[in-house]
């Protein structure tokens, strides 16, 4: 066999095997992905090697949004949720904490099919349909993928605290008058994956970018069938590499013959 055929062959080998390894070791660091919040239960394998972890999923409540219609949270799927905590009175944060909400609404504009914003009102004896619909009104939203809602007030407290972890994520929050500056992220699961600052432009640009790529994340309980693949795609290329060795080898033997 020519040297120089087998260098061809070493080149068709071994650059599918080195890209495949490189991918396998760097690929899992290469894209930021954002990680759980309050984890509730570690669960060890069966085989003993590991653990999995059981993180906390966001229960489903029930509010009325500005359109006067009953919304739930499991009316939102395969989305990611922006949720964040106002009322309409608010004289200081509010409206700009609002306007920064409507940049990231338009930043999806095209692709509503990502995320859904929901604006939940911490005073919601005054925050009525018709108060809630002016003030979506006044800041032009889509009233299709951002909600502001309302509903009970005990019910809209107890989730901030215990489901939102509001008063984890900010530490000086008061509970008795939730007044945060935070935008809380949910994935598609509802699992909480980080909360962001509505006023520092940084951290706005940091979910624009997560937003996208939890779409994008697998979903571990559902895996792919190339899980399956992928760990024997070394044997392939060998298997590939030895089949074109064959056929040199007897293309050879019929020149001579």
């Amino acid at each position: 066999m020519k040297k120089s055929a087998i260098l061809a062959l070493m080149v068709v080998i071994l650059i599918p095997l080195i890209g495949y390894f490189i991918v396998n070791h760097f690929g899992s660091t290469a894209v930021h992905v954002p990680k759980r919040y309050f984890a509730e239960e570690v669960i060890p394998k069966s085989n003993g090697k590991g653990a999995d972890t059981v993180w906390h999923k966001v229960s489903n409540i029930t509010f009325t949004n500005q359109m006067g219609k009953q919304v739930q949270l499991d009316d939102i799927r395969s989305k990611a949720i922006v949720v964040n905590f106002f009322f309409t009175r608010c004289p200081s944060i509010c409206p700009r904490l609002t306007k920064a909400m409507k940049r990231l609404q338009d930043s999806f504009g095209k692709n509503p099919e990502i995320v859904h914003f929901i604006s939940i009102s911490v005073d919601p004896e005054h925050d009525s349909v018709h108060n809630l619909r002016q003030f979506a009104d006044k800041y032009q939203v889509n009233h299709d993928t951002w909600w502001f809602v309302t509903g009970d007030k005990k019910e809209i407290y107890d989730f901030a605290i215990q489901e939102m972890k509001a008063s984890v994520a900010d530490p000086g929050v008061d509970t008795a008058f939730i007044h945060t500056e935070d935008f809380f992220l949910l994935d598609s699961s509802r699992v909480i994956r980080g909360w962001y600052n509505g006023f520092d432009s940084t951290e706005q640009n940091q979910l624009v970018r997560d937003i996208p790529t939890l779409m994008l994340e697998k979903d571990r309980s559902k895996p792919s069938i190339l899980n399956r693949f992928v760990p024997v795609l070394p044997l392939i290329f060998f298997g590939i590499g030895v089949v074109i060795i064959v056929m040199m080898v007897m293309q050879r033997r019929k020149q001579k013959s």
